[in-house]
């Protein structure tokens, strides 16, 4: 994978999500041509020039549309981000997995944000794309293909600019590369002088991504299989990022792995408990179009200990630990642990916060008491 030059990273900016409370990582497949994106836009010299892309998140447990205004003059070699407009729609199109027309209607839904936000004039030259992540990937292919081309069908007959390949789903190495790309970009940390980076981790809903770029090459030699190392150019500059995808791992994906429901049979009729949750607790849990019976264990026990051993049992032996990130690593986690963060008080809704590991582990005893 190589990216070089401006143009590619306008496009991976303008489909990369960063809302400003809460990152959200969006996706583009690295691989794709991406020179017929953006639009050819005159100018005079000298001058700056604005410009708009709409994408679309089609996330695992609900679909977000993100509106970009950029700015870009001769005088700087990035654009900046001037203004983002978002909004959602819940639940997540493999909700639609069955009535794959209901997929078509939530985008059309979210495409009246992008009219009412890029003037008129600019609806031709501002590019559409929409790249689905782990809720599709976890889908049948045929059932992810009919969901694609519901949504394919509604870009086409809207008056944006539709590139090729517009509508896709995207692998979660791309996911997390491009969420690195996205957070050094706003952070500063991709400029020709900065010679510091942060990693990113992203709890999503289907797949969990971590990025960073390693300080030591026993980072890189010591990874379980070569698809962890992703090498590519970007501002003239060359990463050795170390990036994995954990598909099924994500918070809804990895609870449910908990409870031993993911790709459980008779759902109709089976309760799946859990010492995680309280003895009279009992819900229905919807993920991916499908319904789980959930419930505490009321002849068990609940607590701390003994749910992080069903939690344990899910990651060990799957999840890799690189050796540094016990050194002093900053890391801009986002997605659920943002959410949960604020839920459990830990930081704040609108400014966000620093936290460290400890904390999450913390406060999770202290909920249990």
């Amino acid at each position: 994978m190589k990216l070089t030059g401006t143009l590619p990273l306008l496009v991976l900016l303008a489909v990369a999500g960063l809302s400003r409370a809460q990152v959200q990582a969006s996706p583009l497949d690295l691989t794709n041509s991406i020179g017929s994106i953006i639009p050819s836009l005159s100018r005079p010299a000298n001058h700056s020039r604005i410009f708009y892309a709409v994408m679309f998140d089609a996330g695992s447990t609900g679909t977000r549309i993100h509106v970009y205004t950029f700015i870009h003059s001769d005088s700087e070699e990035l654009p900046v981000l001037d203004n983002e407009m978002f909004h959602s729609l819940k639940p997540g199109l493999s909700a639609y997995a069955d009535s794959p027309e209901m997929a078509g209607h939530t985008v059309r839904m979210l495409l009246k944000v992008a009219k009412k936000t890029v003037p008129r004039l600019e609806w031709k030259r501002t590019p559409l794309v929409l790249r689905a992540t782990a809720g599709l990937r976890l889908l049948a292919a045929d059932k992810a293909q009919a969901l694609l081309e519901q949504v394919q069908h509604v870009f086409d007959e809207s008056p944006f600019l539709v590139p090729d390949n517009s509508v896709s789903i995207m692998n979660g190495t791309n996911e997390g590369i491009l969420a690195w790309i996205s957070v050094n970009y706003l952070t500063g940390h991709l400029k020709a002088q900065s010679k510091k980076t942060v990693g990113i981790l992203d709890l999503g809903g289907g797949s969990t991504q971590i990025t960073f770029l390693p300080k030591t090459r026993e980072t890189i030699e010591s990874v379980p299989v070569a698809d962890y190392i992703a090498r590519f150019d970007i501002s003239n500059q060359t990463f050795e990022l170390y990036t994995y995808s954990y598909l099924g791992h994500g918070l809804m994906a990895a609870r449910l792995a908990a409870l031993g429901a993911l790709g459980a049979e008779g759902l109709e009729w089976r309760v799946f408990k859990s010492s995680c949750l309280p003895k009279k607790f009992r819900d229905d849990w919807r993920f991916g179009g499908l319904t789980y019976h959930v419930s505490g264990d009321p002849d068990g026990y609940t607590g701390y200990k003994l749910c992080y051993q069903e939690v344990l049992k899910v990651v060990k032996g799957i999840i890799h630990q690189p050796n540094e990130l016990q050194d002093n690593n900053v890391f801009y986690a986002f997605s659920y642990y943002f959410d949960r963060a604020v839920d459990a008080g830990l930081i704040d809704g609108v400014q966000g916060g620093m936290l460290e590991v400890r904390d999450f582990k913390k406060r999770a005893k202290e909920e249990y008491r």
